[in-house]
């Protein structure tokens, strides 16, 4: 085992994770209880598991690192109070390392192996997967994204810059005829993205079809009038053969985008779904914050980005700065930078980060600051819609935020020239 702040170097035939342990017992003791778990054995060496077969398939105990206790556990534990062990609750970062012989390339199983029955380990009273890091040949037997950043701007026509995006609000209730002509008015605003809301799939007073072929044909005339195509990602979150109708249906009538709510679908559905779509594939989501708002337990965005990501989604919600959810700002960013970051050397697999949930103008320039490039979907739902002045108003400010962030130009400074930025400042900066 390697104590130090640094785990061994990535070996081809392994991959690693991170976690964050909290225990009462020796944290060293508890990775190794981790490690066979997930691995070759349980909590007591079995029949038929000798030494040969525990050198080709358990898992390692790369490195351990404590932190500072606590004096109180984080989770309830019953098997500890059988016990009648208490505190002090250690913490610890650790590393393990799988051998990528126990798993071939089987997302699921890749996905059990390094979570599964560790959340439920009598030892533990915290536990969470940070990281995952996969060697490159592996990382290439999955999917990748069909589009990614580069091709996401190639099916917008949005060359450079950020692609500027709205939702359809109101969130449910509009018929097919309703939502197309929100869609005309969006399109004429000079949004480049559309998307559906994630409660938006296939309701009876707007079925997708009707929905599909309703929106398609508006976005079809606007093509054909102006030269500009807007992206729309219809929410097709069905079973895997009703995804794939829908995505059939969008494919034919033009579209270029289709999303899903992903935690909902899962990890093979999402996969499968991948492989028989040529569309690009719009990753929502929406139930993350159940998984990793505390602190002790869940899974961290990059380790969650990396399973999605090997299912071959080109976009991945990130949430957005100073904002209507919990996250705070700087998971933000941090989680915008592993959309950026490829998963292995040498492999070409980044994804276009969403960002969303109470974006306007006035988000803009610190957003820029954080990734210092454009490389990113900025949605917002009532910056554009609520704008004073309308919603061509709304894109118009966000447009100009933009140009400011990228001359350096403070936002109260463009204004004095920017109508449309100077009323989204009056009326959503009152806001706080």
């Amino acid at each position: 085992m390697n104590s130090s702040a640094t785990a061994a170097p990535l070996r081809d035939d392994c991959l690693q994770a991170d976690y964050l342990i909290e225990t009462p017992l020796d944290p060293a003791s508890v990775a190794e209880v981790m490690a066979g778990e997930q691995s070759s054995g349980t909590f007591v060496r079995v029949a038929h598991e000798t030494d040969d077969l525990r050198a080709r398939s358990r898992a390692v105990v790369e490195r351990v690192d404590e932190i500072e206790p606590l004096v109180r556990p984080s989770l309830p534990n019953a098997w500890l109070a059988r016990q009648r062990i208490a505190g002090p609750w250690h913490r610890a970062r650790l590393t393990l390392s799988f051998p990528l012989a126990n798993i071939d390339a089987n997302l699921p199983t890749l996905a059990a192996t390094v979570a599964g029955n560790l959340y439920d380990l009598g030892e533990v009273t915290g536990m969470r997967l940070e990281a995952l890091r996969l060697p490159a040949a592996y990382r290439a037997r999955f999917e990748l994204p069909r589009h990614g950043v580069a091709g996401t701007r190639r099916l917008s026509g949005i060359a450079t810059g950020p692609l500027i995006g709205t939702i359809i609000k109101p969130n449910v209730g509009l018929s097919a005829d309703e939502t197309a002509a929100l869609v005309r008015d969006l399109c004429e605003a000079g949004v480049d993205f559309i998307k559906d809301d994630e409660v938006c799939a296939n309701p009876v007073h707007a079925p997708l079809a009707e929905r599909v072929r309703a929106v398609m044909k508006v976005v079809r005339d606007y093509r054909e009038r102006t030269g500009r195509t807007v992206m729309v990602a219809f929410n097709i979150t069905d079973e895997l053969d009703a995804m794939r109708r829908h995505a059939d249906l969008v494919e034919r009538e033009g579209g270029a985008c289709v999303m899903a709510s992903i935690n909902w679908c899962g990890l093979s559905a999402i996969q499968a779904l991948r492989r028989t779509t040529p569309l690009a594939l719009h990753a929502h989501r929406n139930g993350f914050g159940m998984m990793s708002r505390d602190p002790a337990l869940g899974i961290g965005f990059q380790a969650y980005q990396t399973l999605w990501r090997l299912a071959g989604v080109d976009h991945m919600h990130v949430h957005g700065l100073s904002g209507k959810f919990a996250q705070s700002d700087d998971e933000v960013i941090d989680s915008a930078r592993e959309c950026a970051t490829p998963l292995a050397p040498g492999v070409d697999d980044t994804v276009l980060p969403a960002f969303s949930s109470g974006q306007w103008a006035g988000t803009v320039p610190a957003t820029f600051a954080a990734l210092g490039g454009t490389d990113l979907l900025f949605m917002a739902g009532g910056g554009i819609l609520a704008h004073p002045d309308g919603p061509a108003a709304g894109v118009t400010s966000i447009r100009q935020a933009w140009e400011a962030a990228q001359a350096g130009v403070p936002l109260a400074e463009h204004a004095r020239t920017a109508a449309e930025l100077l009323h989204a400042l009056d009326f959503f900066g009152s806001r706080g």
